[in-house]
């Protein structure tokens, strides 16, 4: 719990950077947002109605809600232009009615045991945990694959020239 407490409050410097600037600048809002709806479906994972003595994941990630809304707060404060901030609150939005709609559907449809609902819970953690350790990437990723679908056409257009 410790270092996830420690991963969670890692970008407390770019965060100060932000609040003394009074601006984004050019920095993402999509890693925090994509944190926060991890931490939120690990809360819900680690209510005793799904997974049974499960406290340390509840309470770090309760404290990563937490953290993730204070800095999603200061950059929807600080971020100069407002279709981010519509874009932002719109993901926000999504984010609360995808996770109410979870816990609605766990609760109502998997009612026989916690070993079902800690299994569906459990892997779709796992795809959100995989998206918040990727979303950093998000910066690159169009690039990235924009440079792969350009070497696959150069290869396509060497070998089919003639």
């Amino acid at each position: 719990n410790g270092i996830t407490l420690c991963l969670f409050l890692s970008p407390t410097p770019t965060f100060i950077q932000i609040v003394k600037k009074k601006s984004t600048e050019e920095y993402s809002p999509v890693p925090y947002l994509v944190t926060l709806i991890n931490c939120l479906v690990w809360v819900l994972y680690g209510l005793p109605m799904v997974h049974p003595h499960n406290t340390p994941v509840l309470t770090i990630n309760g404290a990563g809600i937490i953290i993730e809304v204070v800095f999603i707060t200061i950059f929807f404060v600080y971020c100069g232009r407002p279709k981010q901030r519509l874009v932002i609150a719109a993901v926000l939005a999504g984010e609360t009615v995808f996770v109410a709609v979870l816990t609605v559907l766990v609760f109502t449809l998997q009612h026989s045991t916690t070993k079902e609902r800690s299994l569906s819970v459990g892997i779709i953690c796992c795809v959100f945990n995989v998206m918040m350790y990727a979303s950093p990437l998000s910066v690159m990723i169009p690039n990235g694959i924009g440079c792969v679908f350009g070497l696959a056409q150069l290869i396509l257009y060497a070998a089919y020239y003639k």
